[in-house]
């Protein structure tokens, strides 16, 4: 897949992934296969930017934090969420201090950080600023078994992910 870039963000996923680089809709309908999805925001450019990366194909109706995605997955699946937050929390506690987070180890992941617990999936969730604007990184590995395997491909594909 080529580099995508968008909103500032840009990523290099490997060839084979599907990614996704957007906005959600400002005033969006209620998506009840997505119940994780952020309440509306006041206009399409207040609304952060969320890139996902997977290596499966991405469906394309998901939570911000992959509700309807990682459903889907098997046990080599990866699952990348890079969601934006309004830089005002730029300075707050969750953010504040908190510079980009990767590499990771296998062990960083876990079956009781995953927002919804699947049998045999892990997960990390990181909170980080990066070019003085805040981020949530949730990423989903759909084998805990294989973390160790999994994990440098999660890095591989964070190495890429440039902020402007």
């Amino acid at each position: 897949m080529p580099t995508l870039s968008a909103h500032g963000l840009t990523v290099a996923p490997p060839n084979g992934w599907d990614a996704q680089i957007y906005r959600r809709d400002p005033d969006p309908l209620p998506d009840p296969r997505a119940p994780e999805t952020l309440a509306p925001f006041g206009g399409a450019e207040s609304v952060p930017p969320i890139a996902h990366v997977a290596n499966f194909g991405l469906p394309p109706v998901r939570g911000d934090f992959g509700g309807g995605a990682v459903e889907l997955m098997e046990s080599g699946a990866i699952f990348i969420s890079l969601l934006e937050h309004p830089v005002e929390e730029a300075a707050t506690a969750l953010f504040a201090g908190q510079a980009i987070p990767w590499p990771f180890a296998g062990d960083d992941f876990s079956p009781d950080t995953l927002q919804r617990g699947i049998a045999g999936q892990a997960g990390l969730q990181r909170f980080f600023v990066a070019e003085g604007r805040p981020f949530c990184l949730y990423v989903v590995i759909g084998s805990h078994r294989l973390r160790n395997v999994l994990v440098r491909e999660v890095n591989a594909v964070l190495a890429s992910v440039t902020f402007a």
